[in-house]
């Protein structure tokens, strides 16, 4: 489900294109806005930490699907599965009117965009599920003109497959669950050439498809960019608390 987000704040925003991320921060059940905290500097993470996880606005990263600036919107698209998560919960529900809070790039050269396309790279591997469909999307408007890509993308139904515009000689591949990407890449017959991979999706098989690309393929390992989107039977906020101790320590 595509959602617009719209604001005067907006304006200041720049979108890196590609894999371009941002948080988002959503309310909680019966909040009318998501709770900030009262400065939010370069320190906004710790302070926003230190809130009431049950009060504080929940935290999640998304793609910046799309842009505009006159009037001021982005373009996110949610992957929705019930009532099984707060962000899904709230797309599924999401109306006119209703208020979210962004953290987002003002520059376009930017921390939040992964996707690097080296010098002298003849051909794009893209693999990926349904988290990481928008960046796949924004990467292939983005490539130039006949660079051939080879991509992969599961899904776990035929709707989610979706039209996916790109100069680029592009050569897509939808797998339904349970085929695995893992299984299909290896598979594959890969063009000759110098590559760039681009790997994103659930932690273990972007894990897996790594190892498979650097120590089977003889992919230089850095030519691979890959992201743990989600990881299987743990929520985001697992992760940051997960994360944040390990810092702490």
């Amino acid at each position: 489900m595509r959602v617009v987000l719209g604001g005067d704040d907006l304006a200041a925003v720049v979108n890196g294109g590609r894999d371009q991320r941002f948080k988002l921060f959503l309310p909680h059940p019966g909040q009318a806005a998501p709770v900030l905290p009262d400065v939010l500097d370069s320190q906004w993470y710790p302070r926003w930490r230190a809130l009431d996880p049950g009060v504080r606005g929940v935290m999640r990263t998304y793609t910046i699907r799309g842009s505009r600036s006159e009037p001021p919107e982005i373009d996110v698209d949610f992957a929705l599965h019930g009532d099984t998560g707060p962000a899904s919960r709230w797309a599924c529900r999401a109306a006119p009117g209703d208020r979210v809070s962004v953290l987002a790039p003002v520059t376009e050269d930017n921390g939040g965009v992964d996707f690097r396309l080296p010098e002298g790279t003849d051909w794009v591997l893209l693999t990926g599920d349904e988290t990481a469909l928008p960046a796949i999307a924004g990467i292939l408007e983005w490539l130039p003109a006949g660079l051939p890509v080879r991509a992969w993308i599961q899904t776990g139904h035929p709707d989610d497959r979706t039209h996916l515009p790109t100069k680029a000689d592009a050569d897509v591949t939808w797998l339904l669950r349970p085929r695995s990407a893992v299984d299909a890449v290896r598979a594959a017959d890969l063009p000759a050439g110098t590559p760039y991979a681009w790997i994103a999706g659930e932690a273990a098989c972007v894990r897996a498809l790594r190892r498979h690309l650097v120590g089977e393929r003889g992919l230089d390992r850095r030519a691979v960019t890959f992201t743990g989107y989600w990881r299987q039977g743990t929520t985001e906020d697992d992760l940051l608390e997960a994360a944040s101790a390990a810092a702490d320590a």
